[in-house]
């Protein structure tokens, strides 16, 4: 994406992705990652050029960087969004993960553990905290093995939530050592995976009542089938890749510590496991992770499944398309399904 930048106007100009013409606010990256800007809305377009607003320009050269890539991360961290937290660890079995605690606004035994996406951190989930906090959760935005912040397995390798959960779970455990009663899980991306992983396989479960998944991977064999097309790999190689993460004799090739298995992951197959009360937001035309498996365990499971349809907004850029509906879907799913207790 080239673009050219002018910091008097508080402008920049890009070529015209999808992601440029997206309406909202974005993050950017630049510089190989190294920098960050945040980006509003657009105020122009000129031929095959857009040019949308500069909020701030968070680390970095924007000026000097010719290159960057749009995200859903708006914020860096909670200091941003002017609200208190505490830089905590979660003592997990692979060691001290870093998480951030922001309180609720009254003292509060209800919490919300926030879990990011595949190749992202933290900071992805941030723009969730206002919404819970105005609705009296705790939030806990928590790491978890080989993303960078949390410490890594012993084969480095990510397992598509298949061993992430224990993270999840060892956060769970957290919170209710700091008074939690009632947990609310929300997964991102593979961080919806991971979720759906915990409240199946836990002993903490109990504990969980309801998840909100934004963008997730209900099924990973129907989102890497669509990831190998997005690739124009052939169809054997595809179904090739599928069985090779699977099957315990391509340790070696896959370089994994165990094989994944997949049928555990498809929770359109596993739907009738499911008894807790779900929020499942998801963009047709996401990109990424195809909304497929998620209308599918909409459709099979009417009874506690509540699921928002969003256009136009791609892959975990809900929020960043149209923050008012989305905050407004969490906020109607927690007073139906979760109300506040009479005090």
């Amino acid at each position: 994406m080239v673009f050219s930048v002018d910091l008097e106007a508080h402008t920049i100009a890009l070529s015209d992705s999808p992601d440029a013409l997206l309406p909202g606010e974005y993050g950017f990256w630049f510089a190989g990652g190294a920098g960050h800007a945040k980006l509003g809305e657009i105020i122009g377009r000129s031929g095959r050029t857009v040019t949308r607003k500069v909020v701030s320009v968070d680390s970095g050269d924007l000026v000097a960087a010719r290159r960057g890539r749009f995200s859903g991360w708006f914020f860096l961290t909670p200091e941003q969004l002017g609200v208190p937290f505490e830089d905590v660890e979660v003592a997990t079995d692979l060691g001290p993960a870093p998480a951030w605690l922001v309180p609720s606004i009254e003292p509060g035994t209800r919490w919300v553990i926030q879990v990011h996406g595949r190749a992202a951190r933290r900071a992805e989930t941030i723009r969730a905290i206002p919404v819970f906090r105005d609705a009296g959760y705790n939030s806990l935005l928590v790491s978890y093995r080989n993303d960078g912040e949390a410490p890594p397995s012993l084969d480095g390798r990510y397992g598509l939530g298949d061993t992430e959960w224990r993270d999840v779970e060892s956060a769970i455990q957290f919170a209710v050592d700091h008074g939690a009663t009632d947990v609310v899980l929300m997964g991102w991306s593979m961080g919806g995976a991971t979720v759906l992983q915990a409240v199946t396989r836990s002993s903490l479960a109990g504990i969980v009542r309801g998840l909100v998944l934004d963008s997730p991977v209900v099924d990973w064999v129907t989102a890497l089938k669509f990831q190998g097309q997005l690739l124009r790999l052939p169809v054997p190689v595809r179904s090739g890749v599928i069985a090779l993460i699977g099957a315990e004799w391509a340790r070696r090739l896959t370089g994994q510590g165990a094989p994944i298995d997949l049928r555990r992951l498809d929770f359109v197959r596993r739907s009738g496991e499911l008894d807790l009360p779900i929020l499942l937001m998801h963009s047709d035309d996401d990109g990424f992770i195809p909304p497929t498996a998620s209308r599918a365990l909409a459709e099979a499971r009417p009874d506690i499944v509540t699921f928002e349809s969003f256009s136009g907004a791609h892959h975990t850029k809900l929020w960043n398309y149209d923050p008012p509906r989305w905050n407004a879907a969490i906020t109607r799913w927690l007073e139906s399904t979760l109300p506040a207790p009479e005090h």
